[in-house]
């Protein structure tokens, strides 16, 4: 559905007080005068908050180019406004959901949504994975499951493509529920949990668990998925008579899938799959399905909260079994099953100092995410204490007495030896407790501490303290206790790749705003995305409305297609081999050669003959003076002669080409002549298929330097990573890379000691200081760099490598670094020290640094 500024006065029932220069349709909901991203078709609310009132930044968005806004107060005069459109409405938050409300009503396909106190982001990431391979899928990035969240993730859905959506919800009073129902309009859905978050919004748990259910009870509606064990919420959901399937981990009346856990001792869980009630399970009780639901599963997982959010995922896999167009071997969902990976900022497990073993749950703190860690808690085996750092508990709407009562009973329960509470509440209640025995059952051996703020507590915190002990950290956000993890945590003296998101998403938009309107933008996540995280990166890009990724190989694009990523995937490289891969995943092949469409012809027809449906349309490339891989034009009357004899067979996405120089002004004339090359055999292929494909030519450095070449579609690489293709870019472009390393050791040496294997770190004839570093050219940091041709930062100066560098380790000079000391991390390559200067000091490219830098080396995303 194409919705056009002039149309948002009768949708959003607003009066239009400026018409824009240009009535382009709607492409982008902007929010955040911070983000400013594509300018075309980008609609600014103008929202207003406690703290926050989006009217007060319209000349600033105005100047970086937005000319479209939503507001409820306009601004005093419309003239410094000039080419812009304004409409008024009467509530700009109301007018956002009600535009996105309107777009989702044009999607036909299904959508599920995911509700509950708990666990909402990881089930509804890990259901995205587990039907990334036979759904395009279009989900809520993050938590987005507030008021606003809400519609710009359901704005994203793309009825054209994508055929599945998967929806967050979350809500924190009465009301609220039903403004997000509008909006999502769910087929199906997912209740996780019902805890006792946002409690204090609620007259009681049942009106907020009926709240809750508000998102289900709609015309249309089909299947509610939750788990039976949870009294309250059973009986809710019968009461209403929604239509749902119930699952339990023990014999709950009316439940459809029972599920009998053993934990494993490998930190698995195996799960034997029985039927239910028979009323309840009659769906599933013809012979071909029993025997598929007699098969264990195991989940990778043992704690107790990943084992829950799993098994909801694991009922719709179930479910789906019951359409034989979408049901699975067995081994195919044990398949998927064991590809699931954490979520980020969930419960993580960490090493302490002194022997300790840390987890860290520092997201939220409300009585129901306490159980739960709480069981994580107890189920570890180690020896030693089980100590408990705690912060107020936040949202129960409980008194405060009857809160720390709750709380002193699970603590107890679960086996904990010493409690550390910080907070005001949390220390008054609970510590007047403990002093009139009134919390703790007698002969208790609980050890108490009590601090009224997070800056008390790290002013008294001895990490000798804490011996061999296991320590659950839990807090509630604003209380800051990754503080307390760092201080607790072991030193880390690994090597990190740092990818700055937020530099990723600048660059994406440098390129983005040099595009001519219509371009579509393809972005190479080749080489695990130059060495960055090629799930991670396509997944930002895919919530940035990248039109195409590109991978080098079809593993790369199975592996994307494994973790949830929906977008079109174009593979480089493709051998015969991974035909058949290409139709499982919806990936798209290059094609560039005369033998390989022969071959990609032969197993279109053996895939139709065989019923599995037809291959992924291709990309023709075309070599109009790379001289590497192409049809040459002396071979265009052959493939054009093939590609008329069989249209059907062979359906043509993209043409494309490879320029060889469009970052050198010194070859400009040899680009324009392969682009014009490009054009005339693009024409004459597209005359014989009878229909557009994407041309596509341009990469980095020709996005900018050849605007009038952009095509349909242009192919953004190395740039959006942060490295320069001109002087212009480097200007520009934010680097998005950071490798860092620790120093391991630090030795003085006497004059005329060597260094390293070979003694090739000659002696000098004075003392010197030498740091071992932990990186080696196993990390990817390259032997060239011995001998002083590679340097590091050590707190901001700069230190040459000593000797040759060695698999694990080098050596760096910090004889003028006084104040270097074991632990110091050290800045391989980054902002303070260019990529680029590195290569060109061993007398390589920029690229090659990145895509050496191994996948051993963990990679630590940031975003503000």
């Amino acid at each position: 559905m194409s919705i056009r500024f002039s149309d948002l006065p009768r949708r959003l029932s607003g009066t239009l007080l400026q018409a824009p220069a240009a009535d382009t349709p709607v492409a982008t909901l902007l929010l955040d005068s911070r983000r400013v991203g594509l300018t075309e078709g980008a609609v600014f609310f103008a929202l207003r908050g406690p703290n926050h009132d989006g009217h007060q930044h319209l000349a600033a968005l105005y100047a970086k180019g937005i000319r479209l806004f939503v507001v409820s107060q306009p601004p005093a005069s419309l003239a410094p406004f000039a080419g812009a459109g304004f409409v008024q409405v009467a509530d700009t938050l109301a007018a956002l959901q009600a535009l996105a409300a309107q777009h989702r009503a044009a999607f036909t396909g299904p959508v599920w949504a995911v509700t509950g106190s708990n666990g909402k982001t990881i089930v509804k990431e890990w259901l995205a994975q587990l039907l990334a391979p036979d759904e395009d899928i279009c989900r809520s990035p993050k938590s987005y499951n507030s008021q606003v969240g809400v519609p710009l993730s359901v704005w994203e859905l793309a009825p054209g493509r994508h055929t599945l959506g998967i929806f967050e919800a979350g809500i924190s009073e009465r009301g609220e529920m039903a403004r997000l129902a509008a909006i999502i309009r769910p087929t199906h859905g997912i209740f996780t949990t019902l805890g006792t978050a946002h409690d204090a919004g609620f007259a009681s748990a049942a009106e907020k668990l009926g709240e809750k259910l508000r998102l289900f009870e709609r015309p249309g509606f089909e299947l509610l998925v939750y788990c039976a064990d949870q009294p309250a919420v059973h009986t809710a959901v019968r009461s209403r008579g929604l239509p749902a399937l119930a699952w339990t981990r023990g014999a709950a009346p009316g439940a459809a899938l029972r599920f009998r856990l053993t934990a494993n001792s490998a930190g698995t869980t195996s799960v034997r799959v029985r039927l239910g009630e028979a009323e309840a399970a009659a769906h599933f009780t013809n012979e071909r399905l029993a025997l598929r639901l007699a098969a264990r599963f195991t989940l990778p997982f043992a704690d107790e909260p990943s084992v829950e959010n799993a098994l909801h995922c694991l009922a719709v896999l179930l479910w789906r079994q019951l359409d034989p167009a979408k049901a699975l071997a067995p081994a195919e969902i044990q398949r998927r099953l064991l590809r699931l990976h954490p979520v980020a900022m969930r419960l993580e497990m960490k090493a302490g100092r002194h022997g300790c073993y840390l987890l860290d749950d520092t997201y939220n703190n409300d009585l129901a995410g306490l159980s739960l860690a709480l069981d994580a808690l107890s189920r570890q085996a180690r020896p030693g204490g089980r100590t408990l750092i705690l912060s107020d508990v936040l949202e129960s709407g409980l008194s405060g007495a009857e809160l720390y009562a709750r709380v002193a009973a699970l603590v107890q329960a679960h086996g904990v030896t010493r409690l550390i509470g910080v907070g005001e509440e949390l220390s008054y209640e609970l510590a007047e407790g403990v002093q009139h025995n009134q919390l703790l059952t007698p002969n208790s051996k609980l050890l108490t501490q009590f601090y009224p703020s997070t800056e008390a507590l790290l002013a008294e915190l001895r990490p000798a303290d804490f011996q061999n002990e296991t320590i659950l950290i839990k807090g509630a956000r604003r209380f800051g206790f990754e503080r307390v993890v760092a201080a607790l945590q072991q030193p880390q003296h690994g090597t990190v790749l740092e990818v700055n998101l937020d530099a990723l998403t600048h660059n994406l938009q440098y390129y983005r705003q040099r595009l001519n309107p219509g371009t579509k933008l393809m972005v190479m996540v080749k080489a695990f995305a130059y060495g960055s995280g090629s799930y991670e990166v396509a997944s930002l890009l895919e919530f940035q409305r990248a039109d195409y990724l590109a991978v080098a190989y079809a593993d790369e694009g199975q592996q994307l297609r494994d973790s949830g990523i929906s977008l079109p995937i174009m593979v480089l490289n493709p051998g015969p081999d991974s035909f058949g891969q290409l139709r499982r995943y919806r990936l798209e092949p290059e094609i560039y050669s005369l033998e390989r469409l022969h071959d990609y012809l032969q197993a279109a027809r053996e895939a139709t003959s065989d019923g599995a449906g037809p291959l992924p349309p291709l990309h023709i490339k075309l070599d109009t003076g790379m001289r590497r891989l192409g049809f040459a034009e002396e071979e265009l009357p052959d493939l054009l002669a093939l590609l008329a004899a069989h249209r059907a067979a062979l359906p043509v996405a993209g043409i494309m080409t490879h320029l060889a120089a469009a970052d050198d002004p010194a070859h400009d004339d040899f680009t324009r002549q392969q682009l014009s090359t490009f054009r005339r055999m693009a024409a004459a292929i597209e005359a014989v298929l009878g229909y557009p494909a994407l041309k596509h030519a341009l990469n980095s450095a020709g996005i900018r330097r050849f605007p009038e070449a952009q095509l349909d579609m242009v192919r953004l690489g190395v740039g959006l990573y942060g490295v320069e293709a001109g002087a212009e870019d480097a200007a520009n472009l934010l680097p998005v890379s950071t490798l860092k390393t620790t120093i391991s050791q630090i030795k003085t040496l006497p004059a005329g000691t060597t260094v390293g294997y070979g003694r090739r770190g000659a002696a000098t004839d004075h003392e010197r200081r030498v740091a071992t570093l932990a990186i080696g050219y196993a990390d990817g940091y390259d032997r060239r760099f011995s001998n002083g041709r590679g340097v590091v930062l050590l707190h901001g100066r700069r230190a040459p490598v000593v000797g040759s560098v060695c698999m694990d380790m080098v050596m760096v000079d910090v004889t003028d670094i006084a104040d270097a000391r074991p632990g110091d991390v050290a800045i391989v390559f980054g902002e303070a020290l260019g990529i680029s200067e590195l290569a060109a000091r061993i007398g390589t490219i920029a690229y090659e640094l990145l895509t050496n830098v191994s996948e051993r080396v963990k990679r630590v995303f940031v975003s503000e």
